[in-house]
């Protein structure tokens, strides 16, 4: 479905509180923002408290002190980020937190506000840490309805 000319496609980003998301949100609002045909959604995934436990994690009662904290580290990657897009005037934002599995919530996201395109950091992990625990990445630009664009950061050269 083509947008109207006068309706903004939408760039979604994802946040978390990594050095590499900070980086590639940055390079996003340097080359796209402020802009007359993009509005921008920030999107943080938050893991549920029994998956950032493990399964054979501790007993019910620390679940709602973990989900409290997951709460916090949520808003505060928010803030954080919104903080950026206001420096750089960019003032018309949508954020929020969704709990789940980065690499559905994002895919999902783009689907309900029909992105133009997702934008993600990469971690630069090996290959042996990306095999195990999957490229949220990777999985995005094999499964998002949209463009991907993944950001490195460049390696500094000693």
């Amino acid at each position: 479905m083509a947008a109207s000319s006068s309706e903004k496609q939408v760039v979604v980003i994802g946040i978390d509180d990594s050095e590499q998301s900070t980086y590639a949100l940055n390079w996003a609002l340097d080359n796209f923002f402020p802009s007359p045909i993009f509005k921008l959604v920030l999107i943080h995934s938050r893991p549920t408290a029994t998956s950032a436990v493990g399964f054979a994690g501790p007993a019910a009662e620390v679940l709602p002190i973990v989900d409290s904290d997951l709460r916090k580290i949520g808003a505060r990657v928010l803030e954080t980020a919104k903080q950026l897009c206001i420096n750089k005037s960019v003032n018309d934002v949508t954020a929020e937190v969704v709990e789940g599995d980065p690499r559905n919530v994002l895919c999902d996201a783009v689907d309900k506000y029909r992105a133009a395109m997702l934008v993600v950091g990469s971690h630069g992990y090996g290959a042996i840490k990306r095999a195990v625990l999957g490229s949220v990445s990777d999985y995005c630009a094999h499964h998002a309805h949209c463009t991907v664009m993944i950001v490195k950061k460049p390696k500094i050269k000693h």
